[in-house]
């Protein structure tokens, strides 16, 4: 299953078209989409607006890949999942979002985390009949801080050193909290 998502702040109705469209020629693909408060309605595959953050979860698992803006909250879910990703970035002079930040981050990423990115629609639906090919992370990102950051974390909060933790023990909200008055 391809589960296609714009995040959570605005809809991408380029990405969302693309895919549609090409949803239209391969109707043996099972495909979802989250288009956004607003986003362009899908005519060839199932969508809603929003998801609740268990119902984003559930799809993100059941997918062999994740099709997205180049967000950071959808590559993090892509690293902790270790799903394929496939990112169309937003554009700014397409007032897609403020500027172009997302091709900065595109360009950056792209060889360190195997984000495979698609510079436009084209090589987007390109990418998309080579679904074989796009791979996932051999090792899913850890959904918790390894002990040597929190450490590190706790050495600036208090300006002195700190024992090093042991296991993967981790600072909850609170003591954080208190750590930090």
């Amino acid at each position: 299953m391809i589960f296609v998502t714009v995040g959570a702040q605005m809809p991408f109705d380029r990405l969302i078209r693309a895919v549609d469209t090409w949803a239209e020629s391969h109707p043996e693909v099972e495909l979802f989409a989250q288009v956004g408060v607003r986003g362009w309605q899908p005519a060839h595959m199932p969508w809603l607006e929003m998801l609740t953050p268990s119902d984003f979860r559930a799809r993100v698992q059941a997918a062999d890949l994740l099709v997205s803006h180049v967000g950071m909250g959808s590559i993090l879910t892509a690293l902790q999942y270790g799903k394929p990703l496939l990112a169309l970035p937003r554009l700014g002079h397409l007032k897609e979002t403020r500027n172009d930040h997302q091709v900065a981050t595109a360009k950056q990423l792209a060889s360190s985390l195997r984000l495979v990115v698609a510079w436009d629609t084209a090589e987007l639906t390109e990418h998309l009949d080579r679904l074989g090919e796009l791979r996932g992370w051999d090792t899913p990102l850890c959904a918790y801080a390894s002990p040597s950051l929190v450490t590190t974390v706790r050495q600036f909060i208090q300006g002195c050193e700190v024992a090093p933790l042991v296991g993967r023990e981790a600072l909850s909200i609170g003591e954080a909290r208190t750590h930090s008055r």
